[in-house]
């Protein structure tokens, strides 16, 4: 229809006007109005698609708030962050529900850091029971599999068992759900973002460029989503010597670069321990094992800036 009408009037002005500047002028006008209603229509049409394309965000039944915790490199500590973060969180609210997931398929550690080694059962709703230990809810791949058996599988295989782990199993009633993701930015992340409402997402990484870069790409990936950034966690930025409890600082940090840049905060940043490696490889995280060092108060004071934000978070009510 514009197409039509633009050339109406550009004909009428032919008959009238003589001159070829007047003409040609008004020619090009009159198509780059036509092509950027075309582009805007473009763009409206898909992201209509788009749209439809999404699943809907359903919220697991009886889970009030979830909070992932993700970073887009692997090694940084994600998981040792997760198991501490659930206990601080059960330390400091005894009489809140706490469950952790375990959303690294290929790669899960859960079992180990929590000690659990037994498979879990099915109730009569035909639901998975999550395993408990040190008061969490945990559910993990590797409580289904032998500890020493590679996961092979494609995208749609991983996609399935992240739903199989998020709405078989009984969760409910839970007041906080933490997941532990797994590295990348793939079919893991939009199975879990694109279907559940997230209250936030906690950041880590290691204060070194390569860790930073990667970790900057997954919060794009958050801020394309709609996912609230809580923060960001900073490990191994240094070291406390067992001698004299000084802190050494082992890099330059960019990890305030990125905090900036997304107008977050580093909410912790936690030094190298070997009490903390010990812990999680016998099972029993520091939070518990030594209750009143550096490191718990670290996690502890994690998890109460992250319940202050939840509180301005919607809730579940189902």
């Amino acid at each position: 229809m514009l197409a039509f009408t633009s050339t109406k009037i550009f004909m009428g002005l032919q008959r009238k006007h003589n001159g070829i500047n007047k003409y040609r002028s008004f020619s090009l006008n009159c198509s780059a109005f036509d092509d950027g209603q075309k582009s805007t229509e473009i763009e409206a049409r898909q992201k209509k698609l788009m749209s439809r394309g999404l699943p809907s965000r359903k919220p697991l039944k009886g889970v009030k708030q979830i909070v992932a915790v993700a970073s887009g490199k692997g090694g940084v500590g994600k998981s040792t962050t997760a198991v501490n973060l659930s206990i601080a969180l059960k330390t400091i609210e005894p009489q809140k529900s706490v469950g952790l997931l375990d959303a690294d398929v290929f790669g899960p550690s859960i079992p180990l850091m929590m000690n659990i080694q037994q498979s879990p059962t099915v109730n009569d709703a035909n639901l998975i029971e999550p395993l408990v230990n040190y008061g969490v809810k945990c559910m993990s791949m590797g409580f289904l599999i032998d500890n020493k058996s590679p996961v092979i599988w494609r995208g749609l295989m991983v996609m399935s068992a992240i739903d199989k782990l998020l709405r078989q199993v009984a969760w409910g009633p839970l007041d906080y759900l933490v997941v532990d993701t797994p590295p990348g930015t793939g079919d893991t992340h939009l199975s879990i973002l694109q279907n559940l409402p997230i209250a936030g997402v906690l950041l880590v990484t290691t204060p070194q460029r390569a860790s930073v870069e990667v970790t900057r790409r997954g919060a794009n990936m958050f801020k394309r989503l709609n996912i609230p950034i809580i923060g960001i966690v900073e490990n191994m930025s240094s070291v406390t010597c067992p001698k004299c409890n000084n802190e050494i600082t082992l890099y330059n940090s960019e990890t305030q670069t990125i905090a900036e840049e997304f107008g977050v905060q580093i909410l912790q940043s936690i030094p190298l321990s070997e009490n903390i490696m010990e812990s999680c490889d016998t099972g029993k995280p520091i939070v518990l094992s030594a209750p009143k060092s550096i490191q718990t108060a670290a996690y502890k004071n994690l998890a109460e800036r992250l319940i202050l934000f939840l509180v301005n978070q919607p809730v579940n009510k189902n």
